[in-house]
Protein backbone atom coordinates (compact mmCIF):
# COMPACT_ATOMS: atom_id res chain seq x y z
CA UNK A 1 0.00 0.00 0.00
CA UNK A 2 2.56 2.63 1.12
CA UNK A 3 4.89 1.70 -2.10
CA UNK A 4 1.92 2.05 -4.62
CA UNK A 5 0.92 5.77 -2.63
CA UNK A 6 5.09 6.54 -3.25
CA UNK A 7 4.46 5.65 -6.50
CA UNK A 8 1.45 7.37 -7.15
CA UNK A 9 2.47 10.39 -5.57
CA UNK A 10 5.83 10.35 -8.13
CA UNK A 11 3.57 9.81 -11.07
CA UNK A 12 1.73 12.98 -10.00
CA UNK A 13 4.25 15.03 -9.47
CA UNK A 14 6.08 14.28 -12.50
CA UNK A 15 3.02 14.98 -14.67
CA UNK A 16 2.43 18.43 -12.92
CA UNK A 17 6.13 19.24 -13.21
CA UNK A 18 5.44 18.58 -17.06
CA UNK A 19 2.03 20.28 -17.36
CA UNK A 20 3.45 22.95 -15.63
CA UNK A 21 6.52 23.86 -18.21
CA UNK A 22 5.60 26.52 -20.98
CA UNK A 23 7.81 25.86 -24.37
CA UNK A 24 9.53 29.14 -25.44
CA UNK A 25 11.90 30.53 -28.29
CA UNK A 26 15.17 31.48 -27.57
CA UNK A 27 15.07 34.77 -27.93
CA UNK A 28 12.27 34.89 -25.15
CA UNK A 29 14.91 33.70 -22.86
CA UNK A 30 16.83 36.39 -20.67
CA UNK A 31 20.00 36.96 -22.60
CA UNK A 32 21.96 36.50 -18.81
CA UNK A 33 20.82 33.26 -18.72
CA UNK A 34 21.42 32.20 -22.36
CA UNK A 35 25.25 33.89 -22.30
CA UNK A 36 25.61 31.68 -19.46
CA UNK A 37 24.47 28.83 -20.97
CA UNK A 38 26.30 29.40 -23.90
CA UNK A 39 29.88 29.96 -21.78
CA UNK A 40 28.91 26.29 -20.02
CA UNK A 41 27.78 24.37 -22.80
CA UNK A 42 29.63 25.68 -25.79
CA UNK A 43 28.83 22.34 -28.12
CA UNK A 44 25.08 21.61 -27.05
CA UNK A 45 22.83 21.01 -29.89
CA UNK A 46 19.65 20.47 -30.66
CA UNK A 47 18.58 23.11 -27.78
CA UNK A 48 15.34 23.32 -26.48
CA UNK A 49 14.21 25.83 -23.90
CA UNK A 50 11.06 25.90 -21.74
CA UNK A 51 9.65 28.00 -18.59
CA UNK A 52 9.63 25.71 -15.86
CA UNK A 53 7.71 27.11 -13.14
CA UNK A 54 10.24 29.98 -12.24
CA UNK A 55 12.72 28.35 -13.53
CA UNK A 56 14.23 28.44 -17.34
CA UNK A 57 14.98 24.72 -18.06
CA UNK A 58 17.32 24.01 -21.56
CA UNK A 59 17.05 20.62 -22.82
CA UNK A 60 19.87 19.47 -24.94
CA UNK A 61 22.45 16.78 -26.09
CA UNK A 62 26.14 17.03 -26.43
CA UNK A 63 28.99 14.52 -27.31
CA UNK A 64 28.98 12.03 -30.46
CA UNK A 65 26.36 9.73 -29.17
CA UNK A 66 24.65 12.39 -28.03
CA UNK A 67 24.10 12.49 -23.83
CA UNK A 68 20.97 13.91 -23.05
CA UNK A 69 21.08 17.39 -20.62
CA UNK A 70 18.50 19.19 -18.72
CA UNK A 71 19.47 22.06 -17.29
CA UNK A 72 17.23 24.77 -14.61
CA UNK A 73 18.64 28.12 -14.37
CA UNK A 74 16.84 30.89 -12.32
CA UNK A 75 15.82 34.38 -13.10
CA UNK A 76 19.10 35.62 -12.14
CA UNK A 77 21.21 33.14 -14.59
CA UNK A 78 22.29 30.87 -11.95
CA UNK A 79 22.08 27.28 -12.51
CA UNK A 80 20.57 25.51 -9.91
CA UNK A 81 20.15 21.86 -11.20
CA UNK A 82 21.66 19.78 -14.02
CA UNK A 83 20.59 16.29 -14.98
CA UNK A 84 22.83 14.18 -17.59
CA UNK A 85 22.70 11.10 -18.88
CA UNK A 86 25.74 9.21 -18.51
CA UNK A 87 26.89 5.24 -18.90
CA UNK A 88 27.18 2.83 -16.13
CA UNK A 89 30.57 2.70 -16.33
CA UNK A 90 30.83 6.64 -15.14
CA UNK A 91 28.97 5.71 -12.04
CA UNK A 92 31.36 5.89 -8.47
CA UNK A 93 33.14 2.67 -7.97
CA UNK A 94 30.96 3.02 -4.14
CA UNK A 95 27.93 2.68 -5.96
CA UNK A 96 28.63 0.40 -8.30
CA UNK A 97 29.42 -1.93 -5.51
CA UNK A 98 26.34 -1.14 -4.19
CA UNK A 99 24.87 -2.55 -7.15
CA UNK A 100 26.40 -5.86 -7.44
CA UNK A 101 26.06 -6.44 -3.84
CA UNK A 102 22.41 -5.67 -3.76
CA UNK A 103 21.25 -5.91 -7.24
CA UNK A 104 23.94 -8.04 -9.12
CA UNK A 105 21.33 -9.76 -11.23
CA UNK A 106 19.26 -6.91 -12.60
CA UNK A 107 20.48 -4.98 -15.54
CA UNK A 108 21.09 -1.10 -15.16
CA UNK A 109 19.18 1.48 -17.20
CA UNK A 110 18.63 4.86 -18.02
CA UNK A 111 21.70 6.21 -15.70
CA UNK A 112 21.44 10.16 -15.03
CA UNK A 113 23.56 12.11 -12.78
CA UNK A 114 21.59 14.48 -10.76
CA UNK A 115 23.55 18.06 -9.54
CA UNK A 116 21.75 20.29 -7.59
CA UNK A 117 23.02 22.76 -4.90
CA UNK A 118 26.37 20.91 -4.85
CA UNK A 119 24.80 17.60 -3.96
CA UNK A 120 25.75 15.09 -6.68
CA UNK A 121 22.92 11.71 -7.25
CA UNK A 122 22.80 9.02 -9.30
CA UNK A 123 19.55 7.97 -10.70
CA UNK A 124 18.74 4.32 -12.60
CA UNK A 125 16.42 1.68 -13.70
CA UNK A 126 17.48 -1.68 -12.16
CA UNK A 127 15.54 -4.31 -14.15
CA UNK A 128 15.06 -7.95 -13.65
CA UNK A 129 12.57 -10.80 -15.34
CA UNK A 130 10.55 -10.40 -12.43
CA UNK A 131 10.47 -6.42 -11.22
CA UNK A 132 11.76 -3.41 -11.80
CA UNK A 133 13.23 -0.58 -9.58
CA UNK A 134 14.16 3.21 -10.16
CA UNK A 135 16.64 3.92 -7.60
CA UNK A 136 18.47 7.22 -6.33
CA UNK A 137 22.14 6.70 -4.88
CA UNK A 138 24.31 9.20 -3.39
CA UNK A 139 28.49 9.39 -4.73
CA UNK A 140 29.05 6.78 -1.35
CA UNK A 141 26.52 4.28 -2.64
CA UNK A 142 24.24 4.95 -0.29
CA UNK A 143 20.46 4.05 -1.01
CA UNK A 144 18.22 7.25 -0.98
CA UNK A 145 15.32 6.28 -2.25
CA UNK A 146 13.87 2.76 -4.23
CA UNK A 147 10.40 2.96 -5.77
CA UNK A 148 9.13 0.16 -7.95
CA UNK A 149 8.72 0.49 -11.40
Amino acid sequence: MKNTFLIGAFVLALFANTAMAQDLNKSQVPSVIVNNFQKSFPKAYDVEWELDGENYKVEFETGLLGADHDVWYNKTGALVRHKEEISKSDLPRKVLAKISADFGSYRVDDVKKITESGKVTYTLELKSISEDWKVAFDKEGTVLSKIAD
